[in-house]
């Protein structure tokens, strides 16, 4: 199997795809805030890094609000009272382009929309980290991936209907890995659930189509 830098280089490769744009926001409010209700196929483990994607694009391009505060610019969406600029999904948008250039503008503004709803939420229950990324790792830790629990017929099913991928290895020698893939997996889930439910809930006003007509 791969070292882990390899790991981390295919994560990072596969840092988007179109099964991630998450259903319609919440309810609309005023712009200024208020209330609302793999398969294994040919690559074998190394798929895992397919359903981390989610997670991976939260966490690996963070935008700074700060960077942009002494600028005139339009606003794109508000998050309760928090807003995001043009300039700031710009900045965003341009990293991105760089590891997924098929990725859109609507794309990128609902993956800064989803972190700004989870680091809320980890402010929430007054967990603290140096950085944005490492509160968000906390969080997720804390209410999702600590309450995974992968059975060990889960994993012996797992390895026996991808017999081909393994290419003759015993199950103990790649016992972990198929854990860990499994876990991920789920971990993609319900966080993608986690995140609907905290849209359901949110005031979220988008106007980024609005802008491109008015232009």
């Amino acid at each position: 199997m791969h070292s882990k830098q390899a790991k981390s280089m295919e994560h990072r490769a596969k840092i988007f795809t179109p099964s991630l744009t998450l259903p319609p926001r919440g309810p609309a409010c005023s712009a200024t805030g208020g209330s609302g209700r793999g398969g294994m196929g040919g690559g074998g483990l190394c798929s895992v890094f397919f359903f981390m994607l989610f997670v991976t694009l939260l966490l690996f391009f963070a935008f700074c609000p700060s960077l942009f505060a002494g600028i005139k610019d339009r606003v794109v969406a508000f998050v309760g009272n928090d807003a995001i600029t043009l300039s700031e999904l710009e900045k965003t948008f341009t990293d991105t382009l760089r590891i997924t250039p098929n990725v859109t503008r609507d794309e990128v503004l609902n993956t800064m929309v989803n972190r700004l709803l989870l680091l809320r939420e980890a402010k929430k229950i007054k967990l603290e980290a140096p950085s944005e990324d490492e509160l968000l790792r906390e969080y997720i830790d804390l209410k999702i991936k600590a309450f995974i629990r992968i059975k060990e017929d889960e994993l012996t099913d797992f390895y026996e209907k991808h017999l081909s991928d393994f290419q003759g290895k015993e199950f103990e020698s790649v016992r972990d890995e198929i854990e860990s893939y499994l876990t991920e997996n789920a971990l993609n889930q319900r966080l993608k659930s986690h995140i609907n439910e905290l849209r359901e809930k949110a005031c979220i006003k988008i106007q980024l189509n609005r802008d491109k007509e008015s232009n």
